[in-house]
C-alpha cells in the first residue's frame, strides 16, 4: 500500500490495534485488525502519515552511524556492547578466536570472515541466553517452548503464539543488561501478545529501567552489523 510517496507492508492479524514499525532497512510495515477493510487502512495510514515522516527522518539521520566493517586488522567489532580489535595472524584457525580483548583470524580465511564471525555470535549468544531465560521465565511465570539463535532480518527477536522464542546472532553484540532486556520483552509476550499497556506494565515488573535498554538498541542498534 502507498499512502502519501512511502510504501507500507501491511500484515493483518488477531489483534485490535494498529502498530507501524520502520524496519532496520528502512522499510515500513503495518499491523492491522483483520477486521479493517482496504479503505479503513488507508485512511489510518494517512492519519498517521506525519508520525511516519518523522520516524523515517530519524531512521535515516541514526542511519549515518553506520559501519561497514572490513576483515583487516585494526577493525573493530562488537561483543556485549564493547568494541574489539582485530587481528589478520598468517596462521589459519578455522574459525574466529577472542582472546584477551583481541580477534584474531587468519590470513587465509579472510573471505570466510562474516561466515566465522556469525558462528562465533551464534555460539556466544546461545551460552549467554540461557541463563538469562531460566531468570525471566522464573520472575514472569512463564515456559518457553523451543530457543533458537539464528537471522531475523529486521527484528532482534520474536515470540510465537506457540512459545518459540527467536534471538538474532546480533544480540551478542549488545549489552548484558540490554540483552536481559531483549529477553525478558519476548517472554512478556507469553503473557500478552501484542504491544498493549498491559505488555508494558508487566515488562516494567522485571525490567524498571526498560526505556533505557529501549534507547541503547535505538542509537546503537545500526552499528550492530557485519
Amino acid at each position: 500500500m502507498n499512502v502519501e510517496g512511502i510504501d507500507i507492508v501491511v500484515k493483518k492479524s488477531n489483534r485490535k490495534t494498529v502498530s507501524i514499525f520502520v524496519e532496520r532497512d528502512g522499510s515500513v510495515s503495518a499491523l492491522v485488525p483483520e477486521t479493517l477493510t482496504t479503505k479503513d487502512i488507508k485512511e489510518i495510514m494517512i492519519s498517521k502519515s506525519y508520525q511516519i515522516h518523522k520516524n523515517l527522518a530519524e531512521w535515516k539521520q541514526l542511519n549515518e552511524r553506520n559501519i561497514i566493517r572490513e576483515y583487516v586488522s585494526g577493525q573493530s567489532f562488537m561483543y556485549l556492547g564493547r568494541n574489539y580489535r582485530l587481528k589478520v595472524i598468517n596462521e589459519p584457525l578455522g574459525m574466529v578466536i577472542f582472546k584477551k580483548g583481541t580477534f584474531y583470524l587468519g590470513k587465509s580465511e579472510v573471505s570466510k570472515g562474516e561466515i566465522y564471525f556469525k558462528d562465533f555470535y551464534k555460539a556466544k549468544l546461545e551460552k549467554k541466553i540461557d541463563p538469562i531465560i531460566k531468570l525471566y521465565e522464573d520472575r514472569l511465570g512463564v515456559k518457553s517452548n523451543q530457543i533458537k539463535v539464528m537471522e531475523l532480518q529486521h527484528r532482534w527477536a520474536s515470540c510465537t503464539v506457540k512459545g518459540n522464542v527467536n534471538f538474532h546472532w546480533k544480540c551478542a553484540m549488545a549489552p548484558i543488561d540490554v540483552l536481559n532486556y531483549i529477553v525478558a520483552h519476548e517472554l512478556t509476550h507469553l503473557i500478552h501478545m501484542n504491544h498493549t499497556q498491559a505488555f508494558w506494565n508487566e515488562l516494567d515488573k522485571v525490567i524498571p529501567n526498560y526505556e533505557k535498554q529501549q534507547h541503547w538498541l535505538k542509537y546503537n542498534g545500526v552499528g550492530m552489523a557485519l
